[in-house]
């Protein structure tokens, strides 16, 4: 009987005394490696953006390479070498298993087959799966409908809406709103801020950018509106390349494993294009992530999100109860460490810097500034 149909009991985990809280040291990470190795390829070879991947993203999370020439193991011995880590690590590693297996054109059925083996084994229950599932399968359309079942937004209530500041109800979590004035003058009286404040930084990125205030007509949904602030914040520009690493940053910072939904979004949106349409706005743009250097900022976006203070989720954060601090106290509240010198080498820069916003945003900004009688601004971006 083959591997494949043996139904076993999956690792348990160990208890409060026997628990590996340690970071990974290197012998642990050969391990590993041998582990992604058998799920992904036990005949054969990662691709290129695959090895690129796993390569920065442990590195960039542990300090050490992986040693993906050593011998594959099955996805039960993979679990075995978790035997004693708590089901946060076991979920962080099927997680980057489930990325590698995002990033394969097409997605061969018997890889995810070992993922789901891999995540039984491991007691991981992971809603990303039946998105990998989904696309293997060629469902795109269902893809969509899972990641709200399964994903980030799967529990979203009326709770969830309070720091998005709207005026009523939403339908979905990523509805826009797009005649609430009240909402609209909230954004608006940022302007009036301190110079050097986070909410006056944040409309000088939606000035710059042409973007519409959440409220008024053409704006983003309040939701992904979030995520603006976040690009401020942990000083991310907002080419495509950018959305990856400020949607690795976030999905990174916070512990409740559903968040690693918007990692996989973006990479389906942004790198194979499996995602037609994401968050309400975004549309299909493949093929960034595989270019040059951008493994290597999304690495380091994940490794500065995990280092965060505690467990943050961006997207619920109440900006506006942050907007008068001043940028660099915002950072230091939340922990938010500088980017590592290689990223920075590779392309990652701020919203205020040469390549920190696109040709169509640039073009956008000087239009919003010709309707509002006013010069243009980019704050020192540049395509």
């Amino acid at each position: 009987m083959s591997e494949d149909n043996v139904v076993s009991v999956p690792v348990s985990l160990p208890d409060p005394s026997t628990v590996n809280l340690a970071a990974p040291d290197a012998d642990e990470i050969v391990a590993l490696s041998r582990g992604i190795h058998g799920v992904i390829a036990p005949d054969g070879d990662l691709s290129p953006l695959q090895h690129l991947l796993v390569e920065s993203v442990v590195k960039a999370m542990t300090g050490f390479p992986p040693d993906l020439g050593a011998r594959p193991i099955s996805p039960r011995e993979f679990a075995q070498v978790m035997s004693d880590r708590d089901q946060m690590f076991r979920t962080r590693i099927v997680q980057l298993v489930i990325l590698l297996v995002l990033v394969q054109q097409p997605i061969p059925p018997d890889v995810v087959g070992r993922t789901s083996m891999l995540a039984r084994e491991a007691g991981v229950d992971e809603g990303m799966l039946a998105i990998a599932q989904d696309f293997a399968s060629g469902s795109l359309g269902l893809a969509s409908i899972d990641f709200d079942r399964n994903g980030y937004t799967a529990g979203w209530d009326a709770d969830h809406e309070r720091v998005l500041h709207v005026s009523s109800r939403l339908s979905t979590a990523w509805d826009a709103v797009v005649d609430d004035p009240a909402l609209a003058l909230q954004w608006q009286e940022l302007e009036d801020l301190p110079a050097g404040s986070l909410g006056r930084r944040v409309t000088d990125f939606y000035r710059a950018r042409g973007f519409d205030y959440p409220g008024r007509p053409g704006s983003a949904p309040p939701l992904l509106a979030q995520h603006d602030w976040v690009h401020v914040v942990a000083d991310y520009g907002t080419t495509v390349e950018a959305e990856l690493e400020v949607f690795a940053f976030i999905a990174r910072a916070n512990d409740d494993m559903r968040a690693f939904s918007l990692l996989a979004m973006v990479v389906s949106l942004f790198e194979t294009g499996y995602l037609a349409t994401g968050a309400g706005l975004f549309q299909s743009d493949s093929g960034h992530l595989s270019r040059a250097g951008v493994a290597t900022r999304v690495a380091d976006a994940m490794r500065r999100g995990a280092r965060c203070t505690g467990s943050i989720d961006f997207l619920q954060t109440d900006w506006f109860s942050l907007a008068h601090l001043p940028v660099d106290e915002v950072r230091a509240e939340f922990g938010v460490i500088p980017k590592e010198a290689e990223a920075v080498q590779q392309g990652s820069v701020g919203p205020w810097e040469a390549g920190g916003i696109s040709a169509f945003q640039w073009k956008a900004g000087q239009a919003l500034a010709r309707r509002q009688g006013r010069d243009y601004d980019a704050f020192g971006a540049s395509v």
